[in-house]
């Protein structure tokens, strides 16, 4: 491969916002190794054979924003948003942990806990979908509305009160291993593949992408959107159910007031820097993931920095910036135009000076 083909592979990969995304996870995780010079360190726990470390700790901590990351670079395709992710978060893990309460430990229980809180939380979903779709709501007010409603139900749902629980089966979906691999992640990649397959081999992705570029010629190209809709909102609200039931099953408490609290706010991040763009469209299944760890790494980075909680969402805005303006096409093609200026204004090419120098020559002769 000559130097001019490498050339535009590799413009064509600083060009993708899912590129710049991994760079930054790579300079965090720089940043806390210059801190900490094991920090990349994974070991075996002698006990149990599991892999124990600092990256294990970021899969499993991306595994719900990658969940509700997924639903939301779906909606926002569509030219929608959904902000009620992190109440249907509550509600999925209220209903689970309610359930567990005066259920038994048995595995049934924990999949009728399961089932339960999946149900609830995509027909939370179905309702968004219904405002939006057929009773023609801005998807903003729709899911604003349902943000502060699922919020509420949440607390209906408990009596205002955190509820904890106790079943093996349920707590080994966040807290166990396969392969020492913990079992969270593995289930949040395997979502990923299952949704990534159905979109992307199906024609449900290309008609996403139809509404979310032009409703109207969609619609007198034969795409209902109505139907696409409804099933994106359900989706999301499904995929931010799971995100609920790993949030809870980890400690197996749920927090009304803090479970999925502005989770959709990393969401909409994670998607943004994935490449998904908000004015609907086109949509990186791969750059939702690579958003989700960003968010993770980040997140794990201010604690073990020790950054003051005061100060912490100001620290993820200074990153988040960076980033989006490193993205930006914009800026990117302004500090191109000063390289060119740069250049021009610099010494004279040896072609130029030797045709000057002629040209003295002749007009001496």
């Amino acid at each position: 491969m000559n130097e001019s083909t490498k050339r535009p592979s590799l413009l064509r990969l600083v060009r993708r916002p899912m590129f710049w995304g991994a760079v930054a996870i790579a300079a965090l995780l720089l940043l806390n190794l210059i801190k900490d010079p094991a920090y990349l360190a994974i070991s075996v726990n002698p006990s149990n054979g599991h892999l124990v470390g600092n990256l294990i700790d970021i899969l499993r901590a991306s595994a719900p924003i990658l969940m509700i990351a997924l639903g939301m670079a779906l909606v926002i395709a569509t030219g929608g948003i959904d902000l009620s992710v992190g109440s249907v978060m509550a509600v999925a893990g209220a209903t689970a942990m309610e359930f567990l309460k005066s259920a038994g430990g048995d595995p049934g229980s924990a999949f009728a806990a399961l089932g339960l809180s999946l149900g609830v939380a995509a027909l939370l979903g179905l309702v968004n979908g219904a405002l939006v779709a057929f009773v023609g709501l801005q998807p903003f007010i729709s899911t604003l509305v349902m943000m502060l409603a699922g919020r509420g139900l949440a607390k209906v749902v408990t009596g205002g009160q955190n509820t904890n629980a106790e079943n093996g089966m349920f707590r080994w979906i966040a807290n166990g291993y396969v392969l020492g691999i913990p079992v969270v992640f593995l289930l949040a990649i395997a979502v990923v593949i299952v949704v990534g397959l159905v979109v992307r081999r199906s024609a449900l992705g290309l008609m996403v992408e139809a509404i979310g570029i032009n409703p109207k010629a969609s619609r007198m190209a034969g795409v209902r959107p109505r139907g696409i809709l409804l099933t994106v909102y359900t989706l999301s609200g499904l995929l931010a159910g799971v995100a609920g039931v790993f949030a809870v099953s980890t400690v197996m408490t749920v927090d009304v007031s803090r479970t999925g609290y502005q989770m959709e706010l990393d969401a909409i991040l994670a998607v943004v820097i994935g490449g998904t763009a908000l004015t609907g469209g086109k949509f990186s299944i791969n750059g939702a993931v690579i958003g989700a760890l960003l968010i993770a790494t980040l997140n794990k980075t201010v604690l073990f920095l020790g950054i003051s909680s005061s100060a912490t969402p100001a620290f993820k805005a200074i990153v988040i910036v960076v980033l989006c303006l490193v993205q930006s096409e914009k800026v990117r093609a302004r500090f191109s135009r000063r390289r060119n200026r740069g250049a021009e204004s610099g010494p004279m090419p040896q072609t130029a000076l030797l045709k000057l120098g002629a040209e003295g020559k002749g007009a001496g002769a």
